[in-house]
């Protein structure tokens, strides 16, 4: 077994692959950027060097320097993660030629299997079914146009190279192809270095669903189940779960038999993931196999029991499999929700800076429920504009699905993020959305339940009573502890109001107060709006997160002070609560509402990100539809374009310029 192994990485997959080496007794070694020098990785590792700038390019995809860095301490192997360099043959290649292992596939099934176009041209050889589309070289817009026209729309336009959603569109028409094919070869060479594209067949009401398999290099070949990740936005993964709600038997068999045969035929050696494309009568069509550990392997792993990252590391240590495939059992179910750094409130753009506060819930076992938090940041990180904006990966792992999800929904709700902008809301809500519970999923799943984005949700009565319940409780137990202090000007009168009005939102809800007395732990009985009800926490002020029961349900919610009130957090629903006396409230309803200022006039950079281009001129009339400019953040290239005819009165930005968020691009007239 290895001594000392290096993670060619960064964040939370640096860490987990920290984890389990520590566990096996290996020591570990990290590599950063400038920008990392203070990332938890590097903390975590028994040793750090440094490789470069903050740009990818200049560091974390810098094989030479990789290199260097296992030659300067010594290191026996390299963990390459997911990105960067993980899928780089000639990386691997170069790893043997200086006598360094590689924890993971070997040259020859990274190059058959990790360039998308060839890695359909050996499906198609090997009999395995796959999508139709075109593989072959395509020269510019108009000869995609063709090609897309002789397969049918909609189509697929994909990097060759691509990964993690990028280089990736979907064209409905010419139009599109033409405007697809720049921007997707563009994102490629950007993410990858490599422009290369191909078009495909893209199947409407698709579902994503990957299997994960492990091979050494003894001939030992199994799959460990699937993992359904349909819920995906801009082709990224949002969620994901194992095993998939639409699988039965029949099909998880043929899938994992076809997977490993498929793995067998290039000599697989490592984890590896087939991908594939199932539609709504359970056929499947072979995608892709990425030849590295995926981001969402975690699932995987609280269903089956096996640490993947030990079994990889074992495999490249030349150690045979422990099992086979009668030893490979699903048990429970698993739940991944991906935590970014964008804000769902403004179509998802990244949103980047330092994280003021930073509390996950506590992992481990609770009863029959299992939390695990994949992370590489900590209270005071920052999220740079330079890599992933993936924060961290929470799971949930339970009996069945439907517990699984609502222990998701609960440490959603306890998962404190302050200083920049983050996916919880979303996240929240997606665990409580009927389709998503009921597992009727499909790659459109946001695109078709969110057409317009994704908006603060309203509260039903129901959920205002929760929420007025939990403002009243939390006023309550900071007027007692303020009654307590010793040196108060005046002494405590120690009654307590009956009648009580608690506005959340836009809406009263009348409270009654059925006790006398505020006890700690706080636990009163109260009429909310005529219907009796009961509160129990154990809350104290400053803490940003309040749990408890509400009439006999668990509540767990999150809760901020604001001027005059408080805002609360809770399964998507973000309300600002103030609790007033029933003629307080009546004034209340007088007040004046400040109305935002009017942006109509201003094209406003929507993330912090580069100007790649501008494609407007002052004093140019554009229509509705047409591309203004395009922002680059977070390695993708997102298009600005008009919402209506206008004419371009100023531009105040040029191509090239970093811009901070909600800065003026151009005026109109």
């Amino acid at each position: 077994m290895f001594k000392k192994i290096l993670i060619a990485n960064r964040g939370e997959i640096a860490c987990r692959v920290i984890k389990t080496a520590r566990r096996m007794g290996i020591l570990t070694v990290a590599v950063y950027s400038d920008a990392d020098r203070d990332a938890l990785h590097v903390e975590m590792a028994d040793e750090a060097v440094h490789i470069g700038p903050a740009t990818a390019s200049e560091s974390y995809l810098v094989a030479e320097k990789i290199i260097a860095a296992c030659k300067a301490t010594g290191a026996e192997a390299v963990h390459p993660g997911y990105g960067f360099l993980s899928e780089r043959a000639s990386f691997c290649a170069e790893l043997e030629k200086q006598g360094i292992v590689f924890i993971g596939p070997k040259p020859k099934a990274i190059m058959a299997m990790g360039d998308k176009i060839e890695s359909k041209k050996f499906a198609n050889a090997a009999g395995v079914s796959t999508v139709p589309g075109h593989l072959g070289v395509i020269e510019d817009a108009a000869h995609a146009e063709v090609i897309a026209g002789g397969i049918g729309y909609p189509v697929m336009i994909k990097a060759s190279a691509g990964g993690g959603g990028k280089g990736m569109r979907i064209a409905w028409n010419e139009a599109e192809v033409r405007d697809g094919f720049e921007r997707a070869r563009s994102e490629a060479k950007s993410s990858f270095g490599d422009d290369r594209v191909f078009i495909e067949k893209f199947i409407v009401e698709p579902r994503h669903i990957e299997i994960q398999v492990l091979a050494d290099a003894h001939g030992n070949v199994v799959y460990l189940g699937e993992r359904e990740c349909s819920i995906q936005r801009r082709n990224q993964k949002v969620a994901e779960e194992a095993p998939s709600p639409f699988l039965d038997e029949k099909t998880r068999k043929a899938m994992g038999e076809q997977s490993v045969a498929l793995a067998k035929a290039v000599d697989y050696q490592s984890a590896g993931t087939v991908e594939f494309i199932v539609d709504r009568d359970r056929n499947f069509y072979f995608l892709e196999m990425n030849t590295r550990l995926q981001v969402e392997h975690p699932v995987t792993e609280l269903v089956t029991g096996i640490d993947l990252v030990e079994q990889m590391i074992r495999v490249a240590a030349g150690e045979p499999l422990p099992l086979t495939q009668e030893d490979i059992r699903l048990d429970g179910w698993a739940i991944e929700s991906r935590l970014y750094a964008e804000d769902p409130y403004r179509n998802f753009l990244p949103s980047i800076g330092r994280l003021t506060r930073y509390r996950p819930p506590a992992e481990g076992r609770t009863g029959n429920v299992v939390v695990r938090n994949d992370t590489g940041v900590f209270e005071g990180a920052e999220i740079s504009m330079y890599y992933d904006p993936m924060i961290a990966k929470l799971c949930t792992w339970a009996p069945t699905r439907l517990e699984a999800i609502e222990a998701m929904g609960r440490a959603l709700d306890g998962f404190v993020v302050d200083g920049i902008e983050h996916n919880v809301p979303f996240l929240s809500a997606l665990m409580k959305h009927p389709r998503w519970r009921e597992g009727r999923l499909s790659t459109g799943f946001i695109a078709e339940e969110y057409p317009a984005g994704f908006a603060p949700m309203e509260p039903d009565r129901t959920e205002e009573a929760v929420l007025a319940t939990i403002a009243l409780s939390a006023s309550l137990i900071e007027t007692n502890r303020r009654e307590r202090f010793s040196d108060r000007l005046r002494a405590a009168s120690g009654a307590l109001r009956e009648h009580w009005v608690v506005k959340t939102g836009d809406s009263h809800v009348a409270v009654r107060l059925l006790d006398g007395l505020v006890t700690i732990p706080f636990d009163m009985e109260m009429a909310i709006e005529g219907e009796n009800s009961s509160i129990v926490t154990d809350w104290r002020p400053g803490d940003p997160v309040w749990s408890g029961k509400v009439g006999g349900r668990d509540i767990t919610a999150q809760v901020r002070p604001v001027l005059n009130g408080l805002r609360i957090d809770w399964q998507g629903l973000s309300v600002t609560a103030k609790v007033f006396s029933p003629r307080h409230a009546e004034l209340d309803r007088l007040m004046p509402v400040k109305l935002p200022p009017d942006t109509s006039k201003l094209l406003l950079c929507p993330m912090p990100g580069l100007v790649v281009s501008i494609a407007v001129a002052e004093g140019q009339e554009v229509k509705a539809g047409e591309t203004l400019a395009i922002v680059e953040a977070m390695k993708m290239e997102n298009v600005l374009r008009a919402d209506r005819d206008l004419v371009v009165s100023k531009i105040n930005a040029a191509a090239g310029e970093s811009l901070a968020v909600d800065a003026v691009i151009m005026e109109f007239a």
